[in-house]
């Protein structure tokens, strides 16, 4: 068996229908075959690629990967945290904050200074202290916003990093009652943060929407500014433990992760509620006890397909270790990506998932500090 025959056999595909269950060789769509096999509503299927990314240069150590995006030319950027484990530095050197790569999986380019994003707090999960780097987004222009949570700001760069381009918001300056992330959460009608979990810019008119609650504890709310960073208007979303993402859609829906709370809502651009899914998880062992605690959420990053009707969203699932492919205008899950592992395409701590022009599927792990791709393959 060759590698790549064994690699395939890692994804499982969760076949529409109530009661059955099938292991598959992998889950897959050729270009040709997308439109018309997606119009008839069949799940796509991929297969993890082996070959992504390639060896990263100097003997770069990174540390877990709080978020990822998609330039108009394919390339993924990283987010490094750099929280590293004591002891790796002995056997190479710590890696950039940003980390662009080619299609192929080559560093194209890194970037990234340290005195400008977000500054470092206590580890959670693998080094003692790390950055909390945890959204970027590029907007029309091909600039990239970048976010950390906590914190109190959000960035636009230019494309390669070389110049910060305009800062909303003020580091280590918090939208609480004393201004440190401890204080009462304000929730203020202005351009100040606690937890950015995701931006997006609005093709049409140039706003900026921010998802300001991914901790709990902090603000929980959509944030809308203009292009200037002046505020619009914020829609409260007080029954949510985090707000840890938002996605735009092609005919305007802004969907909206509860992460903790396993669902995601949609509204329109000005806050009207149109409706909910609800991602009901079961663990694959049930503890003694029949107490069933998440590790991290049913609905915690979404992207959508690139096909014109945006046919499907992947939802990373970390409670299960996976990505749950869905319908999107039903909310249904029609099949899944990965399971919980070490070996590719399989995951450890999925924590953002990507769509590129070809519908290729990027994940990213936290604790588990790797980037896998999923390529599309023929249905059979």
């Amino acid at each position: 068996m060759t590698r790549r025959e064994f690699v395939t056999g890692l994804a499982s595909t969760v076949v529409v229908s109530p009661i059955v269950v099938v292991l598959a060789a992998c889950l897959c769509v050729s270009p040709r075959g997308v439109a018309s096999s997606w119009a008839q509503g069949i799940a796509p299927r991929y297969e993890v690629d082996v070959t992504f990314p390639q060896p990263f240069p100097d003997l770069w150590v990174t540390g877990g990967f709080g978020g990822h995006c998609i330039d108009a030319q394919d390339h993924v950027l990283l987010l490094n945290r750099q929280d590293v484990l004591d002891g790796e530095l002995n056997s190479g050197h710590l890696a950039p904050l940003m980390i662009e790569l080619d299609p192929t999986g080559k560093v194209a380019h890194s970037w990234g200074d340290p005195n400008l994003v977000e500054g470092t707090v206590a580890g959670l999960r693998n080094g003692p202290i790390q950055y909390r780097l945890h959204t970027c987004h590029f907007d029309p222009d091909n600039n990239v916003w970048i976010a950390s949570s906590p914190g109190g700001m959000i960035q636009k760069y230019t494309h390669d990093g070389s110049k910060l381009l305009q800062q909303i918001g003020r580091k280590g300056v918090f939208d609480t009652s004393d201004g440190t992330i401890k204080g009462t959460p304000l929730n203020s009608n202005a351009a100040r943060f606690t937890s950015p979990a995701s931006i997006q810019v609005d093709r049409q008119n140039g706003d900026i929407y921010i998802a300001d609650g991914e901790s709990r504890g902090g603000n929980s709310r959509v944030l809308v500014l203009d292009a200037n960073g002046s505020f619009l208007r914020q829609w409260r979303i007080t029954d949510m433990d985090s707000v840890h993402c938002m996605a735009f859609a092609n005919d305007g829906t802004v969907y909206v992760c509860d992460r903790y709370g396993n669902q995601i809502r949609l509204y329109d651009k000005m806050g009207n509620f149109k409706r909910t899914f609800d991602y009901r998880w079961k663990p694959a062992t049930v503890r003694a006890d029949g107490k069933i605690e998440q590790s991290g959420g049913a609905s915690v990053a979404l992207a959508f397909s690139r096909d014109p009707a945006q046919t499907f969203m992947f939802v990373v699932n970390q409670n299960n270790s996976r990505i749950d492919i869905v319908e999107r205008q039903s909310g249904r899950v029609v099949s899944t990506l990965g399971q919980i592992g070490n070996l590719p395409g399989q995951f450890n701590q999925p924590h953002s998932v990507a769509v590129d022009s070809r519908n290729n599927v990027y994940i990213v792990e936290n604790r588990g500090r790797r980037i896998h791709k999923f390529t599309q393959k023929p249905n059979p």
